[in-house]
């Protein structure tokens, strides 16, 4: 049996299984509701049952107290419908409608993706999840008061864990730390989210340009978007020096097969011999250039190298992509 659910003032409707709670339901449906714990532990998801009838399911009494409920509040990860329902909350439209924390988290996994590219897997507290916008990053919080920034490579439906990509910067102090010394079960601080890198609702075609680990908050838009059937026209370039370099190509090739509006394009700057590229070779921005005569209907969304980003800005530009439809995470490394 499923029930539909209208939230209000927007309008917005979706359909709840039996058993699943209206904030899983909502997010499946693609809509934000915002949260933190998805427990019943934090009162993030507070909102109103304005008709209908509900089981609030198990939840602190300190965050939902006798007064609240029965002035019609409920917490919407432990809510479930017995019936169609009416709510009162407020959508998360953009960063701004989500609030910034600083957590502890401990490392889960790690796992070489590539010579000198670590994924690493960071789980927060039971009672802890972090909301943020698919392309978004966090700050490292360093005992010695330095921060370091790493876009999230997972979709917000997925977050379980913190899924970061991180490359190896010769003599950097942080790097250096999680490729050599860091540990399963470590403890770290975090800070976020953080950034205004996540896709514009448009109906225009999408052109993502990705340098080394610069796929990682591309990977998160993506997997969102997947999840979500947008059917919009989206071309990944993803640029790396040699072969060994792409460090996850077979997921973008699995996207391209299942989806028929999705092409994955890696260009190679400095293939080897060994490597035998079959492909295209040079910067990557140059062969979005070499591919697209006029820019000016699309979206695009850059991330990497500051000097590959300023590149693609100024000659996407120059090519006619509007300036306001251009969006960049440069990754400045420390």
């Amino acid at each position: 049996m499923s029930y539909q659910v209208t939230i209000q003032p927007s309008g917005h409707k979706f359909t709840v299984e039996e058993g699943q709670t209206v904030l899983s339901a909502a997010l499946d449906a693609g809509f934000a509701l915002p949260y933190g714990c998805r427990n019943g532990a934090c009162g993030a998801c507070k909102g109103k049952v304005l008709a209908g009838e509900a089981d609030l399911g198990d939840f602190q009494p300190t965050t939902l107290g006798k007064d609240e409920i029965a002035r019609g509040l409920a917490l919407f990860c432990c809510t479930k419908p017995r019936g169609d329902l009416a709510i009162e909350v407020k959508e998360v439209s953009a960063a701004k409608d989500i609030p910034v924390k600083t957590l502890p988290c401990r490392v889960e996994r790690l796992e070489r993706l590539a010579h000198d590219v670590m994924g690493i897997w960071l789980k927060l507290p039971s009672n802890e999840r972090l909301q943020f916008l698919p392309g978004q990053y966090i700050d490292f919080l360093l005992k010695d008061g330095r921060r370091r920034s790493f876009s999230l490579a997972n979709a917000p439906e997925e977050d379980a864990l913190l899924e970061l990509h991180m490359r190896q910067v010769p003599g950097g102090h942080f790097s250096e730390h999680v490729f050599n010394t860091m540990k399963v079960k470590d403890i770290m601080r975090i800070n976020g989210p953080l950034g205004s890198f996540f896709l514009r609702e448009s109906d225009k075609p999408i052109l993502f340009v990705a340098g080394g680990t610069g796929f990682a908050p591309i990977k998160s838009i993506l997997t969102h978007a997947f999840h979500h059937g947008l059917d919009r026209q989206m071309v990944l370039y993803w640029g790396a020096k040699q072969r060994r370099d792409l460090y996850l190509p077979g997921l973008p090739d699995g996207w391209q097969r299942e989806h028929t509006h999705f092409t994955f394009i890696p260009v190679l700057s400095e293939p080897t011999a060994e490597d035998a590229w079959p492909g295209r070779t040079g910067y990557v921005h140059e062969a979005v250039l070499a591919d697209f005569a006029d820019l000016s209907g699309y979206q695009v969304y850059a991330c990497g190298a500051p000097p590959m980003v300023e590149a693609a800005r100024r000659d996407f530009i120059a090519r006619g992509l509007p300036e306001e439809e251009f969006f960049s995470d440069a990754f400045s490394y420390q």
